[in-house]
């Protein structure tokens, strides 16, 4: 069964920083890639970044250029998200996904969902 779990998101003032984690299990982790959405309330999910854990591409959205980092541990089946000079637009639900092969910033095309972990920033 595949599963995915997210934590690490909490309330943080602008300006601070977090690191968001993404467990996963029952899938061969090195042949898949792992993407970070975020849907806010009433805005749709949009695509945060996303790591192949092949080849180790990363895409960013522009406006997290700079300011996240994805990286992946093959070893312990786990992607990270260090948030870093966050805003209070960063505020969402922040979810990881899974695909076979490449990543992507188009959350609907990955199969596997974790169930996501709240991020508020504070201004």
């Amino acid at each position: 069964e595949v599963q995915l779990v997210e934590s690490g998101g909490e309330l943080v003032q602008a300006g601070g920083s977090l690191r968001l984690s993404c467990a996963a299990s029952g899938f061969t982790f090195d042949n898949y890639a792992i993407g970070w959405f975020r849907q806010a309330p009433g805005k749709e999910r949009e695509g945060v970044s996303s790591i192949s854990n092949i080849d180790g591409s990363t895409y960013y959205a522009d406006s997290v250029k700079g300011r996240f980092t994805i990286s992946s541990d093959n070893a312990k089946n786990t992607v990270y998200l260090q948030m870093n000079n966050l805003r209070p637009e960063d505020t969402a639900v922040y979810y990881c996904a899974a695909r076979a092969w490449s990543g992507s910033l188009v959350p609907d095309i990955y199969g596997y969902w974790g169930q996501g972990t709240q991020v508020t920033v504070s201004s």
